[in-house]
């Protein structure tokens, strides 16, 4: 069956449709974290948190006050630079009471007939502990971009990456009896699902795509497991970064490259 969005994706808005962007600043009255960032950019690039009703009010007027600038120069109108704002799931499950989420792949080799591939990728963490009110930044996004920034990066980065079989025997060892997990969880119910929103966000897109060819792409998928073991898929990613500047990732991402070409 299809899963409804609600079911993998976190509450989003599109503060570039004007319909959307009302339904969020109605919406959000309380003391509710949002996660907003650019719809077309990526390492961590022009990410912040809404945390409260305050910095809410801020970026509504900011927003307003851009779109009245624009009309009062009788200038051609222009949407609010293309963001969206997103639920933030404030209780992830925690390794070692850091919080990570899961980058795996998607290959679309071919858009004439469509042939997809899935590719198990890593488990990224941050440097330091979970802490939901904090304001930095290194604790609540998992990309190496970000992490960079925290001073224990320098020490830490080969830890702040994890094979998936290294994810896998400690969600055995450390979840599995006391969240009645079947063994292998990781490659086994994860790993499904993680497949089944992969395909399905690709079926919604496919009339999209350019159908020629030698068309190919490589998607970077970013999965959150949360404290109830649910799958949410974060984002997708057109231009996953290939870097490979610790242990694991100088293992995983050439294996990556060489089987896409």
């Amino acid at each position: 069956r299809l899963l409804k969005m609600e079911e993998f994706f976190p509450e989003s808005f599109r503060l570039d449709l004007k319909d959307e962007r009302n339904a969020f600043f109605e919406l959000c009255k309380e003391d509710q974290i949002w996660i907003c960032k650019p719809s077309c950019s990526n390492q961590g690039r022009g990410i912040f948190l809404l945390k409260n009703p305050a910095a809410v009010n801020t970026l509504q007027a900011k927003l307003h006050s851009t779109e009245e600038n624009l009309l009062n120069k009788r200038v051609p109108y222009k949407a609010p630079q293309a963001r969206i704002v997103q639920r933030y799931i404030h209780q992830p499950l925690l390794l070692e009471g850091k919080k990570f989420d899961v980058r795996s792949y998607l290959l679309i080799a071919c858009t004439a007939p469509y042939v997809l591939f899935f590719a198990q990728g890593y488990v990224r963490l941050t440097c330091v502990n979970y802490d939901a009110a904090s304001d930095d930044l290194t604790v609540h996004l998992t990309n190496q971009y970000v992490q960079k920034k925290n001073s224990l990066y320098s020490q830490l980065k080969d830890e702040t990456v994890w094979r998936m079989e290294y994810f896998n025997s400690y969600v055995n060892e450390k979840f599995r009896k006391t969240n009645g997990l079947p063994k292998d969880w990781v490659f086994t119910v994860f790993t499904k699902r993680m497949q089944q929103i992969m395909l399905q966000c690709f079926l919604a897109a496919k009339h999209k795509l350019d159908r020629k060819l030698g068309y190919f792409d490589l998607i970077g998928c970013d999965f959150l497991i949360d404290e109830n073991f649910k799958v949410w898929l974060l984002e997708m990613n057109a231009n996953p970064a290939l870097h490979t500047n610790c242990k694991v990732l100088r293992d995983i991402i050439p294996t990556v490259v060489y089987e896409s070409l």
